[in-house]
């Protein structure tokens, strides 16, 4: 079975539509080695059922017989990888996202069951613990996420007192110039503690870093070379600004705006998620951001019930 990658989307459909093809590729990528083990107890005697597309281990346990899907985050989805793949394809590669709407349409599911979809797909898409600390030239930067309040409904737009982000959620970035990476963070509020915490958390100390004039950045040094920059002022110091982040915010709010319209707080992490690894991905081909993704999809899960929270008292908004 040929376990190539296509590089269209059109190649993508056409290629995932056989079965065997499915399996092959899901079959590299879990095991690049060639050698299928257990996802229960780790043992490579295993068999293969070919008319059931599924192996079995040869030892005695529960769940002996597994697919390519279980310990991923297709387990339990009674989806084919034949409409699988296409959606991750899709979430990777297309710049300002999908809509669960438009794949609801494309591969005949229900809105919910594509909504359902990406949100998995987003998951496979976060960056994880693996990252080591950013270095060398950082910019930091915080932006406002939320509807403008002139297009809100007078009851909501009623509740919001203050001016500028007062009712809107808080993101917080940190963009290594070097590499062209960024790692953002959903923040509960713009304090020195806040920040700064996620600074420290994330940047390797000795490293510059670059700010605009807001009072909560005041005391990274001696840690870190601080430079700012006051927007009132000018945006641009030599080599002092935060234009790479402020690229990054004009890309997120595109998507979340023109494709997403409205994201509940509680899932603003999936889509900053979303985001950072088509931006830290995106001098890669559209092959190579798909086979990315697919290779983090493993030992990851998540449930309808964990989706939507325990205590949630209504339904999340779907977009």
């Amino acid at each position: 079975m040929d376990a190539g990658t296509p590089t269209t989307l059109l190649e993508a459909v056409r290629y995932f539509s056989d079965p065997n093809r499915c399996l092959a590729f899901m079959k590299n990528i879990r095991w690049p080695d060639g050698i299928v083990r257990c996802p229960i107890c780790g043992s490579d005697k295993v068999g293969f059922l070919a008319n059931q597309y599924r192996w079995q281990c040869n030892f005695r346990h529960p769940r002996r017989q597994f697919s390519a899907k279980v310990g991923t985050i297709f387990e339990d989805s009674p989806l084919g990888l034949d409409k699988w793949l296409p959606v991750v394809w899709l979430l990777t590669n297309c710049k300002n996202g999908i809509s669960s709407y438009e794949v609801a349409r494309d591969i005949d599911v229900t809105q919910k069951t594509a909504w359902f979809m990406l949100s998995r797909v987003r998951l496979a898409m976060q960056a994880g613990s693996f990252w080591g600390k950013l270095e060398g030239e950082i910019e930091a930067d915080e932006t406002f996420i939320g509807g403008l309040a002139r297009n809100m409904h007078k009851d909501k737009k009623a509740k919001i007192t203050g001016t500028g982000g007062s009712g809107k959620e808080i993101v917080m970035g940190l963009l290594e110039r070097e590499t062209g990476q960024v790692r953002v963070k959903h923040v509960a509020n713009q304090r020195r503690r806040t920040l700064q915490a996620e600074i420290h958390d994330n940047v390797q100390p000795g490293s510059e870093i670059f700010t605009d004039a807001l009072l909560s950045y005041e005391g990274l040094e001696p840690d870190f070379i601080h430079g700012f920059v006051d927007h009132a002022e000018q945006y641009v110091n030599g080599r002092v600004h935060t234009n790479g982040l402020e690229n990054f915010w004009s890309l997120l709010k595109r998507t979340l705006k023109g494709t997403y319209i409205s994201v509940e707080p509680f899932h603003l992490f999936r889509y900053l998620d979303e985001q950072s690894f088509r931006y830290n991905n995106r001098k890669t081909t559209d092959a190579d951001r798909f086979r990315q993704a697919l290779s983090q999809t493993t030992g990851k899960r998540l449930t309808y019930k964990h989706l939507t929270g325990k205590n949630e008292t209504k339904p999340p908004v779907l977009s």
